[in-house]
This record gives structure tokens, sequence and C-alpha cells, in this order.
């Protein structure tokens, strides 16, 4: 089976990370959702001639309805199931199976009663309660509750507020398991010393009591006690497992408390600035499944935004002006081509930032004090060069989105902060702010493919029988929604031309004989 030069080009180019990938039909819409511990050998093992006859039928069919492919890197393989579940709930592709219904991964959830306690939810409330997760191994996650439980002496009753009538029925301070706050056995503020020690280790800042742990297990091992060392093996297992996945940082998932001025200057000691980047242009470039490059770029002002001056940037596949010869000499003999696809990042970027410090340049407008660019060496030294191209000197950094790192000219190696430093959540915050707005610009992109150039596939579809069917359906969901019948019910459609419709948007078999 031959396949679409645009399947070809995807595959070469995905990577051997661990990841989610999409697999869409002609119209755009999602039919398949599938996770990956590598996703250039489980993708392509689709797509292989030879092993395309083997394939059982719904394979097959999948296979020949895919028009294109996308694909979404993750750090590890719990949170390419995350990933997943997420995906095929928004989507609900028609040849997924696996989470259809509505069910959530688990949260745990720390109450918030006078002695808290710790409880599973699959939703998170806007109630003030403190959340954890969502963790997708939900054996792990109870077992280690049950350690949280026992090891930092929660309390597990279910009264919001326990009290002694309470306590003469608690088997856990039988088992010596809880603390008994409910009866003054220990202070409600020795109670909460515990319960944010627990905390802690549910989001992996506390390693002592894992090491604590395995010490025991090798000790259990050495005496022969194997029971014991396998039971704690197993715990250990469940605990590594659990705060390993919570110590995952889902940054732009949830807002922070933001001090634009404390993260101006950490931003500008970070970055070696003389002073803290008043005014700072971050710019994006974003597809619509591989086509329609989109750029975009925000606008800051003392680390707050100003949406009056951000701007979108639809891909000419033009070169930058050079203003001298030498500058022209330097780019042409870099890897940024002079001519490029419109689907060429690194050239997209260059064209972008050029435009941009151009015009600034060419009306005698005020430059910013530092440029943010989406993406890691290759799109920094892109912009670099459109700077260079159209002469003008400014600070640049780039922020890759895997490990979140900073990119600088005249650093060999990216600067790695930790997830609470101010300067990192406000360049996270004004990258993130990119991509969303270049995001507002495809949503109309993307109604504009779906309705008309779908259709003008069709061969002898002309524009009068299409413009009759989009006023007789609407729009396109609706047409292909359409029966055989009502398709032969428009003017201008036969037994023939209806079946030649239904065909091009039902890939398969036909609900009609082919003889007709």
């Amino acid at each position: 089976m031959e396949f679409s030069t645009v399947i070809r080009e995807k595959l070469s180019r995905l990577s051997g990370r661990p990841g989610v990938y999409l697999m869409r039909d002609r119209l755009g819409k999602v039919i398949y959702v599938g996770k990956a511990k590598a996703l250039n050998k489980r993708v392509r093992s689709y797509f292989q001639a030879g092993r395309y006859h083997v394939l059982d039928p719904k394979t097959r069919a999948l296979v020949a309805m895919v028009a294109d492919i996308e694909a979404f890197e993750v750090k590890n393989e719990a949170e390419a199931i995350l990933l997943e579940g997420k995906l095929i709930k928004q989507y609900r592709p028609k040849y997924n199976i696996s989470f259809r219904d509505d069910k959530r991964f688990l949260l745990v959830k720390l109450t918030r009663d006078r002695f808290p306690r710790f409880v599973l939810t699959r939703l998170q409330k806007p109630d003030g309660c403190r959340y954890f997760g969502p963790f997708s191994h939900s054996s792990a996650l109870r077992n280690t509750l049950e350690y949280l439980r026992k090891n930092f002496h929660i309390r597990a009753c279910l009264p919001t507020d326990p009290d002694e009538r309470d306590y003469k029925h608690c088997m856990n301070d039988i088992l010596k398991h809880c603390s008994a706050p409910c009866v003054n056995r220990i202070t409600s503020e020795e109670y909460q010393r515990w319960v944010e020690r627990a905390c802690q280790f549910l989001e992996g800042k506390d390693e002592v009591a894992l090491e604590e742990m395995e010490k025991a297990m090798q000790t259990a091992s050495e005496r022969k006690d194997y029971e014991r060392a396998a039971s704690l093996r197993d715990a250990l297992h469940d605990l590594t497992t659990t705060v390993k996945q919570s110590a995952r940082k889902f940054a732009r998932d949830m807002p922070r408390a933001q001090n634009p001025d404390s993260e101006l200057a950490a931003l500008g000691q970070v970055l070696g600035l003389a002073q803290p980047p008043r005014i700072v242009e971050g710019f994006d470039i974003s597809h619509i499944y591989g086509q329609h490059t989109v750029g975009s770029m925000v606008h800051f002002v003392q680390g707050r935004p100003l949406k009056a001056n951000y701007r979108h940037f639809k891909i000419k596949g033009a070169t930058v002006e050079m203003k001298d010869a030498e500058t022209a000499k330097v780019i042409r003999s870099t890897k940024v081509p002079e001519i490029f696809v419109q689907n060429d990042d690194f050239a997209s970027m260059r064209e972008i930032v050029g435009r941009r410090y151009r015009r600034l340049s060419d009306e005698g407008r005020a430059l910013p004090d530092l440029v943010l660019i989406d993406g890691g060496r290759g799109q920094l030294n892109a912009a670099l060069l459109a700077l260079k191209a159209v002469q003008i000197e400014l600070p640049v950094a780039g922020l890759a989105k895997d490990e979140e790192e900073i990119y600088l000219p005249d650093r060999q190696e990216p600067i790695k902060l930790p997830a609470s430093s101010p300067a990192l959540q406000l360049l996270q915050r004004i990258r993130d702010e990119a991509h969303r707005f270049a995001n507002t610009l495809h949503e109309g992109w993307r109604r504009k493919q779906i309705r008309f150039s779908i259709l003008d596939e069709l061969p002898g579809l002309g524009s009068k029988r299409k413009k009759v069917l989009l006023q007789r359906f609407g729009s396109l969901e609706q047409i292909r929604a359409a029966s055989m019948e009502e398709l032969q019910s428009v003017e201008g459609f036969g037994k023939r031309s209806a079946e030649s419709l239904w065909r091009f948007l039902h890939p398969g078999p036909s609900p009609v004989s082919d003889d007709i």
C-alpha cells in the first residue's frame, strides 16, 4: 500500500521518546489516539508495507483512513498514559475502545477539616482543598496512602470533626496507626506538622523515607528474612511509582501567584542583563495538521501582557530582507535555507522575527528589552540570524518545552532553573501566552479549511454544486451525516454523483451496491 507524502514526512520526524500520537482523517477529525514508549517505532509499525496485509481488519481500515499524524512527546510512560486518556476523552475517536467512558484518573485530596485527612477523588473542585495528582497507577497510589497513614500517623476515620465518642470505635488507634488528635494525644499543631511532612513526601520532596525503606529492605534480605524483604520491595516500588509521578510538574496547568517585579529582577539576574527587562516580546510558531503555519508575538510590559500590541504573522515563505552583502553572505553559509517550505520552524521563526524588527526599525519605534523564542538552540539561532540581517542587536533567549531549559547565545550549555524559580515562571507565562494567541488564528483557519477545501478535492464537483450542498445542509459535517437518499434529492445530484460524494466522505464499504 502506498502512503502519502505527508505521512512519510511525519514518520521521518518522529523521535524515539515516549509520547502520544493522534491519527486524523482527511477531514481533520481525530480517529485514533495511542501512546508509545518510543514514538518512531510504534507509529512506523502501522505503515510498513510488508506488514499491512497481516494487520487485523480493524487496523487496516484505520491505516487506510489516516491522512495526517500529530505527535506529542512526554517525559515518561506514566505521563503518556495520562495524556492519552485526556485526549481520548476530548476527541472520542471512533477507533479507540479504552478510556471512552467518563472515568477520570485518581487525585489525592487533603481535606480542610480541623484534623485534615487524605481521601481519593476523581474530580478537582474549587473548594480550597489541596490536591495531588492525577495518578495513573491506582493500586500503587492506594498502597502509598496506606503507607502515609501508618507512618505519618494521619487519621483515616470519616467524621469531619472526630471526638471522644468516635475515638472509642477507632481501629487505627488500636493498631497504633493514628496519632489521635481528637482526644488531645498530640496537639493540633503537632498533627499539622505530620500532615505537612506527608504532603512533602507525596510531592516527592522527602527522599529520606524512601532511603530508609531501601536500607530496611537490604537489612531484611541480609538476615534472610525474605518475606519482609519482598514486602518492603513491593511497598518501595509503589511509593517510588507514586512519588515520581507526583513530582511531575504540570506547570502550565496550574495557576501561579505572580509578582512581576520580583520575577523581572530574577530574570534580569539569570540572563545577565544590566537591568530587569521592562518590555519582553515572545514569539511562537504553530501549525494546523502540518499546514497553515502561523507565527504569533505577544508583548509584555512590566511582566504583564499588553494585548493591544499582540501580532499574528501568516508565514509567507519569503526570505528576510538583507541590509548589506556581508550579512547576506553569513546567512547563506548557515543551515537556515534561503528558500523553504512553510512548515520549516527555523525558517518561519527567522521570517517573523525579521519582519517584526525590520518594521520597528524602519518606523523608528522603541525596541523591547528582551526577545523570548519558543524553542531550543535551532530556533534561537534562527532569530539571531534574522536580527543580524536587519542590523539590530537585542538580548534573545530561547525556552525549550521538553525540559524547560533556557538557551542563550553566549552559553554553550542551557540554563536549568527549578520549577519554583520566579524567572522561569515569567518566561513560561510569556511562552504559553504566545502559544495560546497563535491558536486563536488557527481556529478560524480550521473552520475555513473544513468547510471549503475538502470538497474541492472531489473530482467533478464544481463550485455551483458545492454551493448548493452547503446551502442545503449548512456545513460539511451535516453533508457527511446525510443519507444517500438525502444526497440524491439535492439539485444536480443523481445516483452516481451522490454515491461518489458519499464514498469520498466515508472511506470504506458503500451502503449501496457497486453496480449502480
